[in-house]
């Protein structure tokens, strides 16, 4: 008996909910076509960039070694003695990062 009783409710609250939640159309009108002669339908032209996957590859290596060495720099920063090359490769390594992320960024 409480099985059917059980098995009623679940039935009678199935129908409830699927005709309480309407369902969702897109029912936005159409665009108006083009009035414009050189457009033949066609999705506008990307300006695709060609990318250098080779120079990010070498970007990316020289990268890496410079900023392998900043560890060791700044040591010797900590002994008191300032490595001649530090600002310029700190300076590199910047321009190198920008030019990566300016590549990379779709």
């Amino acid at each position: 008996m409480k099985k059917s009783v059980l098995l009623s409710f679940l039935v009678l609250f199935a129908l409830l909910v699927t005709t309480a939640i309407p369902q969702t159309r897109n029912n936005y009108p159409k665009p108006p076509e083009s009035m414009d002669p050189q457009n033949t339908g066609q999705a506008p032209a990307t300006t695709s960039r060609s990318v250098d996957l080779m120079q990010l590859q070498r970007d990316a290596d020289d990268l890496a070694r410079k900023a392998q060495s900043i560890p060791s720099d700044v040591a010797s920063v900590r002994k008191g003695m300032l490595p001649k090359d530090i600002i310029e490769k700190l300076k590199q390594i910047e321009k190198l990062s920008k030019r990566l992320r300016t590549e990379l960024n779709p």
